[in-house]
């Protein structure tokens, strides 16, 4: 690998020209097709083979009028404190707020009104209006959304209390802060690391070729393969991330190798098939992981999945190809000179950096720092015991949106469990049995203590199905309507058993159920798939079995203290404000098996940079000691920087208003920092420390089966090329002599 990857990138310096006009027409070309297609649709979330998704599908077949694709809203309009919304004032205002919001857009094709349609509440203050549109939702348009919002205003207008919720509401304007956020942390992080504005601006420069091209191939492709919103977002999150990332170990090494002595050209192919080939495993343990994610068989997943290893396989492609050629542009503006100016001064003894005091102070006493370590990330990982999993729904949206608003109002006037319905469907080949297995089922809802209300059973033209809705006495998020499910679902079979007629049961609490039971079943086999693979390449990598088995326990700890961080601030709102976090609640369930694989690849990709160095200084010679201590020595700050730069990307979409993306990226934060700095910096080198020179070992079978991938770079250390330059009075092209340039 190492010796492919110096051909690739003594190549790409030479022929610098030609690899940028390469990836100038590649991102060209992506982008005119993007800008011709469709872009990201919604972001409605299915789950296959789940009674309440078979539900869904049996109504989409049976009932295509009352499941068309169109957009809908719902308008809450409330009466003045005192007042009934059916008093004369009221209704001509109420009339007066409806025609307008009929007259809103072209699209509409129904607005129901709410006193033909019993839709008011029983102590007369607040009633609603059904709206639905022709047209779906992410074919509205900026007018659509507008006129209705202005509708809105002049119900309110006339002393009305009017809110609404629904698909058909604007959505969130798309903004680009949290990238610019994220931009400038870095680029201020990179230029204190490199004291160079041409070697900070490198990183940056093609992590925005790499974001690029993924978001014009992910825009492309979002119409052909029904790619929703967040897909984008998490490719653009962890693009900029890994891009940066990788980006800087190779610049970095760079940078080591001109101090060593060696001319540009060797030196940026010589990185590049050092640092490049820890860049390219550690880029295929994050592909692994998220890939991994379809095996939950869930498509906004498996899309997101897909789309963000796409991301990271580009931002692998970019550094090990565009990085070596604009190094050839930048020449000795990168800070070649300067390090050969501090190299007389690194190569004496001194005060030791803080990374020599950090390793030092590990080594003296590995056993107790690894107890203590691990007790730490113990502690933290508690409140992920207390995690409740749900789908994010108007009730989770921030107080001061009109959505939240007609949430509340509905919950006030018609009753907590008005928000959250429980459809249940009936059906049967015969009709006479559907109805008699509709009747039946009918009956056994009308004894249950949990409904409020059930509605008699409507069915469709061929008369072998039929809907009953079921109305909770209970808030959708509760424990009794969750046992209200399970009470519908065991009569359900029960129905079946007499009358041969099917019943499914959906909604949100059943979807949410459903979700929770689907990915209870898919973590194990998601673990064992993703972590299996990665063992095994790391096993390819570092010759070792104990170190890869490491890195997973490692890994276990980073997440589930990541989860507890996550479940202590966004479900029990501590720390809510420092976030902007403005209403609490469950953790969206997504969130979890998303963390894991996005988390798994981070942590694997600083455990190969860090330990990858470490196995060098063995390979070269070094005791098991000394090669920890070299190892941590010579990537410490680099691994520092990088996880700081990851840090800030992920935080920077903490300011998201999209809860969800908001969330993920505290998450990922604190993830990043925990796996970064107590897991690997701390854990890791305290568990090699003990280990000794076990952690290095490898079964002689398994030894000659494996092939040599050469991520150390031990081949090219056997030769000095033509051309390379010696710096007078210093040490010769040595790998095992390397300094670290940012000591």
């Amino acid at each position: 690998m190492a010796t492919f990857l110096h051909r690739v990138g003594r190549f790409a310096f030479r022929r610098r020209r030609l690899v940028v006009l390469l990836w100038a027409l590649v991102l060209g070309a992506l982008g005119a097709v993007a800008v011709g297609g469709p872009g990201p649709t919604g972001s409605a979330i299915t789950l296959p083979g789940t009674e309440a998704q078979r539900a869904m599908d049996l109504l989409a077949e049976k009932f295509p009028a009352a499941n068309a694709d169109g957009a809908t809203a719902r308008v809450v309009l409330r009466a003045p404190d005192g007042e009934k919304i059916g008093e004369a004032g009221n209704r001509n205002a109420l009339a007066a707020t409806l025609a307008g919001v009929e007259k809103s857009s072209p699209d509409i094709a129904q607005v129901t009104d709410p006193f033909a349609a019993k839709a008011v509440s029983a102590d007369g203050t607040t009633a609603y209006a059904q709206v639905t549109y022709t047209a779906a939702d992410t074919e509205l348009t900026g007018g659509d959304h507008l006129g209705l919002e202005r509708a809105l205003e002049s119900g309110r207008d006339h002393g009305l209390i009017v809110e609404a919720s629904g698909n058909a509401l604007a959505p969130p304007g798309a903004s680009h802060t949290a990238e610019a956020v994220c931009f400038a942390l870095a680029a201020v992080i990179l230029f204190l690391t490199f004291g160079s504005l041409v070697a900070a601006g490198l990183p940056l420069l093609t992590a925005v070729v790499g974001v690029g091209v993924s978001l014009t191939a992910i825009t492309a492709l979002s119409g052909p393969l029904d790619l929703d919103s967040n897909t984008s977002a998490l490719a653009t999150m962890l693009g900029i991330a890994v891009g940066i990332d990788y980006a800087l170990f190779i610049v970095s090494r760079y940078r080591t190798e001109r101090v060593e002595g060696y001319d540009a050209r060797e030196a940026a192919a010589r990185a590049n098939g050092t640092a490049g080939s820890a860049v390219v495993f550690a880029g295929l343990t994050v592909v692994i992981a998220l890939a991994g994610l379809a095996v939950v068989n869930l498509p906004i997943l498996t899309s997101m999945g897909l789309a963000a290893a796409g991301a990271v396989a580009v931002a692998v492609l970019v550094a090990t190809t565009l990085v070596p050629a604009l190094l050839g542009f930048a020449g000795e503006r990168i800070g070649g000179r300067r390090p050969r100016r501090r190299f007389a001064a690194t190569a004496r003894p001194g005060r030791p950096g803080p990374g020599q005091r950090w390793i030092s102070c590990v080594m003296r006493r590995p056993a107790t720092v690894l107890l203590l370590a691990v007790a730490a990330l113990g502690v933290i990982a508690l409140p992920a015991t207390k995690l409740e999993l749900g789908l994010p729904d108007d009730g989770s949206k921030a107080t001061s949106s009109t959505q939240r608003k007609a949430y509340d109002m509905l919950s006030q006037s018609f009753g907590p469990g008005f928000n959250g319905p429980l459809t249940v469907t009936v059906d049967h080949h015969d009709p006479t049995a559907a109805r008699e297995g509709a009747k039946a089922l009918g009956s056994a809802l009308a004894g249950l203590p949990g409904p409020a209300a059930v509605t008699p059973a409507t069915f469709n033209e061929a008369g072998d199905t039929a809907i009953i809705t079921v109305v909770p006495k209970s808030a959708p998020d509760s424990d009794a309507t969750k046992s209200l499910v399970d009470d519908i679902r065991s009569l359900a079979g029960d129905i079946e058993s007499q009358t041969g007629a099917r019943s499914l049961v959906t909604g949100t609490t059943a979807l949410n159920l459903d979700v929770s039971d689907k990915f209870s079943a898919a973590i194990l086999p998601y673990l064992a798939l993703v972590v299996g693979l990665a063992v095994l390449l790391l096993i390819l990598v570092f010759r070792s079995i104990l170190v890869p088995v490491k890195a997973a326990l490692g890994f276990l700890l980073s997440v589930l203290a990541s989860l507890g961080a996550l479940v202590a601030v966004f479900q029990w709102g501590w720390l809510k404000d420092l976030v902007g976090l403005e209403q609490t609640g469950p953790v969206m369930s997504l969130m979890p098996i998303l963390m894991v694989g996005i988390v798994f690849g981070l942590a694997m990709d600083y455990q190969v940079f860090l330990v990858t160095r470490m196995r060098e200084a063995y390979v070269h010679g070094a005791d098991a000691r000394t090669a920890i201590e070299s190892g941590f020595r010579h990537s410490s700050t680099v691994v520092t920087v990088a996880a700081l730069i990851m840090i800030a990307v992920f935080a920077g979409f903490v300011g998201s208003a999209d809860s969800m993306i908001k969330s993920l990226g505290f998450g990922l934060a604190i993830a990043v920092a925990l796996d970064a700095f107590v897991v690997r910096m701390t854990i890791v080198p305290a568990a090699l420390a003990l280990l000794g020179r076990r952690a290095w070992s490898l079964p002689g079978w398994i030894d000659r089966i494996l092939p040599n991938v050469d991520i150390e770079g031990e081949k090219l250390s056997r030769h000095t090329p033509p051309g390379t330059v010696t710096l007078p009075g210093t040490p010769g092209p040595d790998l095992t002599s390397t300094l670290d340039t940012f000591r």
